[in-house]
């Protein structure tokens, strides 16, 4: 029992004890936000030695002098704050909260304790007398002096009272922005909204009564807007979408009409870009235009998505690039707008997209359709004049069971952070035989295929004719392509027993691929192009994994397929028609 004890001790001793050795931080104040943080260190950097700022997450900055020895930061901390040159509530921090430095500009903050030359001797002095010194009066050390306040509470309540209503919501508004308060704006200032207002004046240095004067009301107002400085929102109104809102024309500027969309592009440093989106249409049309929207680069596949009867929202957050889109069908006429914004940018983006929203309002008119001016720079990667999402690669597959499993390549199967089928259904791995070169994807909402493919349990005979399903050029074509050729071996250059080559030209695209014979039945699965023994093979000599490789493989990992001893012929419409059905494009993102 003793033991036990002891040890309990000791683990809890050593870390405190680690702790009292580690450079720690005099913390002085902590702001809701960038700009006033920096103004803040700016004031103290003139009086102070070693003044550093960080985020401390959420909207705090932290303001911090160090880094110091713990005996050198508590000596320090006594004599600042009596001699009124930091808060009365500094605090000795240990700086773990501390994340991205903001201050000093372009000087990275030291990581070891700082000396602080004669700060130890000075305290001796100050609490060592002489033994005949005369008995000190003693003098009481003065509170750090608020921030004078503009108003009594009772002028501030007499104030506050001649607020209307959408005055006082927009205090609430600018409390939350802050940090401060969570509950519902509804401009009714009770327990939770005073608390707040305290909370607020205790992080600025006033008085925390609970009730914001004049003076504190124009600063938290202040405060919420400084992000805006730069945005030049101004209100448009667009005669040809039929759209009017606050549009932030300090950093975008109008492009041009590309129906259903009239684009404002970026005209600084800034990337944002702003879509009004407007057309004719019913129910079908919005879902059409939820489902384009999500292929569009400006649309990263991350983020939430809702789609109702009448309206969708998505925000799209990835890649550098954070965009929000809202849309609604009303009277038939489609009319929403996008905002597109650089990630991690939030204080900036929430605020306008918030102006934006409030004041987004339908106005007679629609897009004209006709604006549409072909020209050169029209592109089948484009929508409307912007750039779609494109994968990393693309490869063919096929379809092997009812759920919606599909075969294909392990060269499309890399460092994928998403992959699809058709580019539409989300997949997931959940078999790899890299030996045979295949891969397993099955949809992660289960799909009901047209037809599976059937393995082909037979030899097939030498020169037979054989067609690859495929997607020769990734996604340029809706659809899949039959490439024909014939058997030339059931064995590789090398002997291989488990792939056969083939005598027919494809692309890369068409990899992974379902090879069918006469009868419509797999041989195989089209292997990527290869070399051999450092040479460039000819063009038409391509190879398979042998089916029954394939279907040794899959059974191996309990995933059932259909196999057939049915020698037939199709005609080529036909065995077109079912390489349509069975093969599809898979996608790495």
């Amino acid at each position: 029992m003793i033991r036990l004890i002891f040890t309990v001790v000791f683990s809890v001793w050593m870390p405190l004890a680690a702790w009292a050795q580690s450079p720690v931080w005099v913390q002085v104040e902590a702001q809701p936000s960038l700009n006033s943080a920096q103004e803040r260190a700016r004031v103290y950097a003139r009086q102070l030695d070693d003044v550093a700022g960080f985020s401390t997450g959420g909207r705090w900055y932290a303001i911090a002098l160090g880094p110091y020895t713990p005996d050198d930061a508590e000596v320090l901390l006594r004599r600042l704050r009596n001699a009124g040159q930091i808060p009365r509530d500094s605090f000795i921090a240990d700086g773990r909260g501390f994340r991205q430095q903001f201050w000093p500009v372009g000087v990275g903050a030291p990581t070891s304790a700082q000396p602080l030359p004669g700060l130890r001797d000075a305290a001796q002095e100050e609490t060592a007398a002489p033994e005949d010194a005369p008995t000190a009066e003693v003098i009481e050390v003065p509170a750090i002096p608020l921030e004078t306040s503009d108003e009594t509470v009772r002028e501030a309540r007499d104030s506050e009272a001649l607020l209307n209503r959408e005055e006082r919501e927009l205090l609430q508004t600018a409390l939350k922005w802050a940090g401060f308060y969570t509950a519902a704006i509804d401009g009714a200032f009770g327990r939770g909204t005073r608390s707040s207002m305290g909370d607020w004046q205790v992080a600025n240095n006033f008085e925390p009564t609970g009730v914001l004067t004049t003076k504190q009301r124009q600063k938290l107002i202040a405060d919420y807007n400084a992000v805006l400085d730069g945005m030049d929102l101004q209100l448009v109104r667009d005669d040809a979408t039929g759209i009017e809102l606050l549009i932030p024309t300090g950093v975008v500027a109008f492009s041009e009409y590309e129906p259903p969309f009239a684009r404002f592009q970026p005209k600084g440093d800034l990337q944002a870009q702003v879509l009004l989106i407007s057309q004719e249409g019913d129910q079908d049309r919005l879902f059409g235009l939820y489902e384009i929207m999500q292929t569009l680069a400006i649309v990263p596949t991350e983020g939430p998505r809702t789609r109702r009867n009448t309206s969708f929202v998505l925000e799209g957050i990835g890649d550098g690039v954070h965009s929000y889109t809202t849309v609604g069908l009303e009277n038939g006429q489609i009319k929403g707008f996008t905002l597109v914004w650089p990630e991690g940018d939030d204080a900036r983006r929430i605020r306008v997209l918030e102006e934006m929203t409030a004041s987004f309002k339908a106005i007679p008119g629609v897009l004209d359709p006709a604006l549409v001016k072909p020209d050169d720079s029209q592109a089948i990667d484009l929508i409307s004049g912007l750039q779609i999402r494109k994968p990393q690669m693309s490869r063919s597959g096929f379809f092997i069971d009812g759920r919606g499993d599909v075969l294909t390549t392990t060269e499309v199967v890399g460092d994928c952070a998403r992959m699809t089928i058709d580019n539409v259904y989300d997949a997931d791995v959940v078999h790899m035989d890299l030996q045979r070169g295949i891969a397993v994807l099955r949809p992660v909402v289960p799909l009901a295929p047209r037809k599976v493919a059937a393995f082909q349990n037979g030899v097939p005979r030498l020169q037979a004719e054989v067609a690859v399903g495929g997607y020769p050029y990734g996604g340029v074509l809706t659809t899949p392509s039959l490439t024909f050729g014939k058997l030339a071996d059931i064995r590789g250059l090398n002997g291989e027993e488990d792939i056969k080559r083939l005598s027919l030209v494809t692309q890369p695209g068409d990899a992974g691929g379902p090879v069918f014979d006469n009868g419509g039945a797999v041989l195989g699965m089209l292997l990527p192009q290869q070399t051999s023994g450092g040479q460039q093979l000819p063009a038409d000599v391509q190879f398979s994994v042998d089916a029954s490789e394939i279907v040794q493989s899959l059974r191996d990992a309990d995933i059932a397929v259909q196999t057939t001893d049915n020698v037939a012929f199709l005609p080529a419409q036909m065995l077109s028609r079912q390489a349509t059905d069975v093969t599809v494009l898979v996608s790495c993102w």
